[in-house]
């Protein structure tokens, strides 16, 4: 088993002075924090992957391909393999989960 704590893993990576953290890395999938703060710009680009993110935490919305829909704690949005998507509009720090499969490269 492993096990993470939420708080653990975002002070690593706050420590680490990066937006994504990738705490779990197994032969078909694998795990990340992303965090963006209020107000600032999600760079993102397509993914070779498919996606699954897991809103812990903030508000914003999100556009993947053609839609968009407004996202906050609780929310999971389904990212498909190279289609573009970004976070947008952040009102409030947005801490995701990320879940690639396969693993992000």
């Amino acid at each position: 088993m492993k096990a993470f704590r939420l708080d653990e893993l975002e002070a690593e990576r706050a420590a680490n002075d990066g937006a994504y953290l990738q705490f779990l890395r197994e032969k078909n999938m694998s795990v990340g924090l992303y965090a963006l703060d209020a107000g600032v710009q999600d760079p993102q680009q397509p993914h070779g992957q498919d996606e699954v993110y897991f809103v812990v935490s903030g508000r914003a919305a999100i556009t993947v391909g053609m839609e968009t829909t407004q996202v906050a704690r609780g929310s999971v949005v389904y990212v498909p393999a190279g289609v573009a998507h970004k976070f947008h509009h952040i009102s409030e720090d947005l801490r995701v989960l990320v879940i690639f499969s396969p693993p992000e490269s």
